[in-house]
């Protein structure tokens, strides 16, 4: 996508410079209908289930005496609302709890739940974790990397690309590159991709997945346009695409889409 109108009633905000504000505004939230790029992909349809997993490193707020109070913030926005959320008016809300008051994290908590919900359309859940919290650790991933591949780099992602053989397959790389739709800024990520019934060629999938590296669409949109060429073109019993972005201004994004209706996994990685 390289131009969604994107909006707010109190002024343009996205890719602007934006003073932030020091009260609670759940109105700094901006949605982004997910039609928008679906209506690109083939048949104009996305055909799975998934999850956007964020994880917010500066969430904090104010107990009811006045202390800062510090969480790293667990988010998933099922990918059957009718909108994203975009990551700077979410961080811009985040920020605007920072001087707010709450009796408890609970009530934070349901707070925010009830402002990203409405936002996106459908129910958001979110966990609050320590700063201190192992499971923020990075892990090593299961199945084969292919970054050691020598591969030339198409200048788009062309389905064509993609060719598979029998069996099954879990291969990522750490290559993945897209570009912002608003700001043309670049974004990294990790991406996982697994079958079953068919196992994607290696350098087939490195040659697509490398074809992103200019191609402008918000992390969701990209991972949906992925499964959707992936699922089209191979025809696999089973396919997951899980891409784990790094984080930017204290927010990191993990899009998964999958055949089939599981529990999203939580991998968690170093540069994250």
């Amino acid at each position: 996508m390289s131009g969604d109108a994107l909006t707010h009633d109190k002024g343009p905000l996205l890719g602007q410079q934006v003073v932030g504000s020091e009260q609670y505004d759940p109105s700094l939230l901006f949605p982004v209908p997910r039609s928008n790029a679906r209506a690109s992909l083939p048949e104009q349809r996305f055909q799975g289930f998934g999850e956007d997993i964020w994880h917010a490193y500066e969430l904090s707020w104010l107990s009811a005496a006045g202390m800062p109070q510090a969480f790293v913030g667990t988010f998933a926005i099922p990918a059957t609302s009718a909108n994203l959320i975009e990551s700077k008016s979410l961080k811009l809300y985040l920020n605007s709890l920072n001087n707010h008051r709450f009796t408890s994290a609970e009530a934070a908590r349901q707070t925010i739940v009830r402002d990203l919900s409405e936002v996106a359309g459908a129910p958001v859940s979110l966990t609050l974790g320590s700063p201190e919290d192992p499971a923020f650790r990075g892990e090593d991933l299961p199945g084969s990397c292919l970054d050691d591949l020598e591969v030339t780099v198409p200048d788009a992602a062309d389905p064509v690309l993609l060719t598979g053989v029998a069996g099954d397959g879990l291969l990522y790389t750490h290559l993945m590159r897209s570009l912002c739709p608003v700001t043309a800024q670049p974004d990294w990520a990790t991406v996982v991709v697994e079958t079953r019934g068919v196992a994607p060629e290696s350098p087939g999938l490195l040659r697509y997945l490398l074809a992103y590296r200019n191609h402008q669409e918000f992390h969701e949109q990209c991972v949906e346009r992925i499964y959707t060429d992936i699922l089209d073109r191979l025809q696999p019993d089973y396919l997951s695409v899980h891409a784990l972005y790094t984080r930017r201004g204290g927010l990191d994004i993990s899009p998964w889409r999958c055949s089939e209706h599981q529990p999203a996994p939580r991998y968690r990685l170093n540069r994250q």
